[in-house]
């Protein structure tokens, strides 16, 4: 805790959303919204949202369908300006000490690092983020290191083949 009572959590932390524990999520202060890894989305003639947390091949895929008449959409703007309609659920998350409902859009975040992404508005009054604190530590991204050996090899005919518009 600091001295405004918030709790300090690093960029990136283990999190338990509806009962599955130990998640690793990525923790953005640069993205508005908090972010989970959905399936199998679908819409029932009653309006029921029915959907899966994860997918097959997740360790943390359950199988389980969720249903809630209780969700609304929203467009999110990925960093690479692509626009996206994505249904927001509330869902309960533990993040660090503290447990509450959050909402989530759900996306497939199946070639995401983590499946879970905890934004601004799960955090604002509740949690500091010190970035220097890692609770999970990544691998290197080993698709990138094959881009970077072309780049030291030849910078200019990289830029020419990937950069140059």
């Amino acid at each position: 805790m600091n001295d405004k009572g918030l709790e300090i959590i690093g960029s990136t932390e283990y999190v338990e959303v509806a009962g599955i524990k130990d998640i690793p999520a990525k923790i953005d202060t640069g993205a508005d919204s908090s972010s989970i890894w959905a399936s199998n989305i679908d819409m029932e003639k009653d309006g029921t949202l029915s959907f899966m947390l994860f997918a097959e091949g997740s360790p943390f895929f359950t199988g389980e369908p969720l249903k809630t008449k209780d969700y609304f959409i929203k467009v999110v703007r990925s960093a690479h300006g692509d626009e996206q309609v994505r249904y927001r659920v509330k869902l309960p998350l533990k993040l660090g000490q503290q447990s509450f409902e959050t909402t989530f859009t759900l996306a497939s975040r199946a070639k995401n690092n983590f499946p879970i992404l905890i934004g601004r508005h799960t955090l604002e009054d509740r949690f500091l983020v010190n970035v220097a604190i890692r609770t999970i530590e990544t691998t290197k991204n080993h698709r990138t290191t094959p881009l970077n050996d072309e780049l030291k090899k030849d910078p200019y005919a990289f830029h020419q083949k990937y950069v140059k518009m």
